[in-house]
């Protein structure tokens, strides 16, 4: 089995940071967060993108019934329990009953969507202090990236060429590879062949 890994990468522009999660998500690649130091809703599309729309709507709906069930019950069974008879009108009338029905309905609804939003945006999810720079809360961007480490390598290599400054892995700061240069070969002298001249034989009779 594949153990996970993270890599953070560090952005001095948002454009940047966008865009390498664009790539990250097309890639396939889901378990990814960014560390903003202002609220920007283009990074939340970024992120959002290939998701399901959020389900904090289906705690609405079912707080909603509920309450409306509630309401019904309160107001039913209290008419029974104490029944005052009014003229000839009846014990369970629900058309005055509707106001209840409604506030019940709209005040579990309600709590419902607040704690739907707490579960489903992870307040709780903590951040390892490791995997984290004081300077996010200043002037840069980060995205942490947790992959397997089949896929650190094409990680790296995205985060790079979209513009990452600086690269982390557990607090330390990676290096970029330096491809190995071939050993070079050592060309031996060549030889330098001087051809001789045949001399040039004295003529008879020169002094």
């Amino acid at each position: 089995m594949n153990e996970s890994r993270k890599i953070l990468g560090i952005y001095s522009y948002v454009d940047l940071l966008i865009d390498s999660i664009k790539e990250l998500r097309a890639k396939g690649f889901e378990d990814i967060r960014a560390f903003s130091p202002v609220p920007n809703h283009e990074i939340e599309d970024a992120l959002d993108r290939g998701y399901e729309p959020s389900k904090v709507k289906y705690f609405t709906f079912c707080g909603a019934l509920l309450g409306a069930c509630v309401g019904a019950a309160f107001t039913i069974l209290t008419s029974m329990d104490w029944p005052i008879v009014t003229s000839a009108k009846p014990i369970v009338s629900i058309p005055p009953y509707m106001i209840i029905i409604f506030e019940c309905m709209i005040l579990i609804g309600g709590l419902s969507t607040f704690l739907g939003l707490i579960i489903n945006s992870r307040l709780r999810r903590n951040v390892n202090p490791i995997d984290y720079d004081e300077r996010f809360s200043n002037d840069k961007f980060g995205l942490l990236v947790t992959c397997n480490n089949g896929d650190f390598e094409e990680v790296e290599h995205i985060l790079r060429n979209f513009g990452s400054e600086e690269l982390k892995v557990n607090g330390e700061i990676l290096e970029e590879k330096i491809p190995e240069s071939e050993p070079a070969v050592e060309k031996k002298p060549t030889e330098s062949v001087v051809e001789e001249k045949p001399t040039e034989e004295k003529k008879e009779g020169d002094s």
